[in-house]
């Protein structure tokens, strides 16, 4: 069974993401000969000591040669914040070992800095914010962020852009479908549909689960017989209402329950 191989070192480009990720402090950098357990020589690597972690850089190439002054000086802050002590039996100017004792503060304030953080319980799973923009799960064209009463007004207003509109749900986390029927007179119904799981479940007489909401629309369409079609309009188009209807839209997306 082959070793696995050891992570590469990270590209210096990175470098102000790494800023971003870590609040360890920079104590010490410069090039460091490393060798890795896949290697059978020694490199050279531009190297970070932040805390007490090493970060490796790939791109900026050394044009220097090993000397006995900079090994040294690399152990001396290695074993400073690791024994949090500066170590008698190095040889360093006595310049170095003032940065020494200072990196040797910096870290014991760090380390009880770090003890005093109170231990904060998990944090409890936010609710997706809603304006559905889940690009794991692409919503039909048919959706609209819109109320109960904004989806009726808009198949009441344009009928030949479809007649059945997939909306949020009076609870913000559901779904419902909206939809308006050509029978001797125009009937508007709502039906309730809910995330069981990895699925959604359309709550009729006889509940009908579905593995994603374009098979929830699939279905209408079906057994209607295509008589329910999806609203649908292009981006170019007025709805023929209110022309504060997005900004509507936008604030349901925010407060649903104010809808």
């Amino acid at each position: 069974m082959m070793a696995k191989k050891p992570p590469k070192p990270a590209p210096r480009r990175i470098f102000q993401e790494r800023l971003k990720i870590t609040a360890l402090p920079l104590y010490f950098e410069g090039f460091l000969l490393v060798k890795r357990s896949d290697h059978q020589e020694y490199k050279h690597y531009w190297t970070e000591l932040r805390g007490t972690t090493l970060f490796f850089y790939t791109d900026k190439k050394s044009t220097i040669t090993e000397n006995t002054e900079s090994g040294e000086e690399w152990r001396g802050f290695i074993l400073t914040v690791t024994e949090l002590t500066v170590p008698q039996h190095v040889s360093l100017l006595p310049g170095q070992v003032i940065r020494l004792h200072e990196v040797l503060e910096r870290e014991k304030k760090r380390r009880i800095e770090t003890d005093q953080l109170p231990l904060m319980p998990p944090e409890k799973e936010k609710e997706p914010v809603q304006d559905y923009a889940d690009v794991l799960n692409p919503l039909p064209e048919c959706f609209y962020a819109v109320s109960r009463k904004e989806a009726t007004a808009m198949l009441e207003k344009n009928p030949s852009w479809g007649n059945m509109i997939l909306r949020p749900g009076s609870d913000s986390k559901n779904y419902s479908i909206t939809i308006r029927q050509e029978t001797e007179m125009p009937r508007i119904k709502h039906f309730k549909v809910t995330r069981t799981g990895n699925n959604y479940t359309i709550e009729l007489e006889k509940p009908v689960t579905l593995p994603n909401l374009f098979s929830v629309i699939d279905y209408f369409v079906k057994e209607t017989r295509g008589n329910l079609r999806p609203f649908i309009h292009s981006a170019d188009d007025n709805f023929g209402q209110d022309p504060n209807i997005e900004d509507r839209s936008e604030k349901f997306k925010k407060n649903p329950h104010n809808a």
